[in-house]
């Protein structure tokens, strides 16, 4: 019943989500809640400004609510196989990524406003993501749930308190390395398309139904957003999408008991995010050289004549097989270590 479930919820989510951005799109063309694009960044996407954006609202209310309901009615069909940790780590992981979600909304809404880029400051912004993954590690924390972690090749391992510390550093980077990713039409979606899957496919090895549905309704969801992101994009997710996406992955990755997986999963995320980095680090010990020709390096490929959808694909690619790496150290670990 569980992989019936998983593929209801994978086609409902996909569905919503689609429907809803032939309904919401409209809606914010007669609004105007339309993209400002930067100066500094590639000129041939001054043509994409007054896109609509805030659209990850499409895939937001697609995951939650079907992964929401989709756990409900495994918990009912299968009342012993969840336990009170299990709960917390599934819901709080929900609540967690609406507000990551929410933040991104609330720095959407003031570019619109403003009819400018800054938005919320990056002072502003930090404080309330690391807020919202102190407030998420707490919960986890108050449940009951282990600072003991899977680790591929190695198996159990407790770092006690500075799991929960390494934990928040985690999140908070991990967030923004998602949000980062957003720069070109259906990216950051195809991306996420893919890890979504790939962490399905983790939760059912290691029988974690809940996260199953809840990575398939995120697939789902993606899959529909993109019918109306690819290039040409109809619609942008605006950070109010981006940071959503990477605190729901977060919250698979917990719901498993394998946060570390993020990292090679998301390995796109955290290169474009080391791109801005070294960009910026690099342009101030050299005082105003530049290591790539733009960052995040999405930008740079982009730059040096790749088409946006050249790059989707690589990237896409790119994060297939560092998954399927990744799930085949975690068969190893599970049949050798743990």
């Amino acid at each position: 019943m569980s992989n019936w479930m998983i593929v209801i919820a994978a086609v409902a989510a996909f569905v919503i989500s689609s429907v809803t951005g032939k309904f919401l799109i409209p809606v914010l063309h007669k609004i105007k809640f339309g993209q400002y694009i930067k100066e500094i960044g590639p000129k041939w996407h001054k043509k994409k400004a007054g896109t609509p954006t805030m659209g990850g609202i499409m895939f937001i209310s697609a995951s939650v609510v079907v992964s929401v309901i989709c756990y409900i009615c495994l918990c009912i069909m299968n009342p012993d196989d969840k336990d009170f940790q299990d709960h917390i780590q599934f819901y709080a992981g929900m609540v967690m990524a609406v507000c990551f979600g929410a933040i991104g909304f609330i720095d959407d809404y003031i570019k619109v406003v403003k009819k400018n880029n800054d938005g919320l400051t990056e002072k502003q912004k930090l404080v309330l993501q690391t807020l919202v993954a102190v407030a998420y590690v707490f919960t986890l924390m108050l449940g009951g749930c282990r600072s003991a972690t899977i680790v591929p090749f190695v198996g159990t391992v407790d770092l006690g308190v500075f799991y929960w510390i390494f934990s928040v550093i985690l999140i908070v980077g991990f967030v923004n390395a998602t949000n980062l990713t957003d720069g070109i039409d259906g990216l950051d979606g195809s991306v996420t398309f893919f890890a979504s899957v790939i962490f399905m496919v983790i939760s059912g090895y290691v029988i974690n139904n809940g996260m199953s549905v809840a990575s398939a309704a995120l697939a789902g969801a993606c899959l529909g957003f993109l019918l109306w992101n690819f290039y040409p994009a109809k619609v942008f997710m605006g950070d109010t999408g981006s940071l959503f996406l990477g605190g729901f992955l977060c919250a698979v990755a917990y719901g498993i008991n394998m946060p570390v997986l993020i990292i090679p999963v998301g390995i796109v995320y955290i290169i474009e995010m080391f791109s801005v980095m070294l960009q910026v680090g690099y342009f101030k010990a050299t005082h105003g050289k530049r290591l790539f020709k733009m960052s995040p390096i999405h930008h740079h490929f982009e730059m040096c004549g790749w088409s946006e959808v050249k790059i989707v694909i690589v990237f896409s690619a790119v994060t297939a097989v560092m998954g399927i790496l990744t799930f085949l150290s975690v068969i190893y670990t599970y049949t050798s270590v743990a």
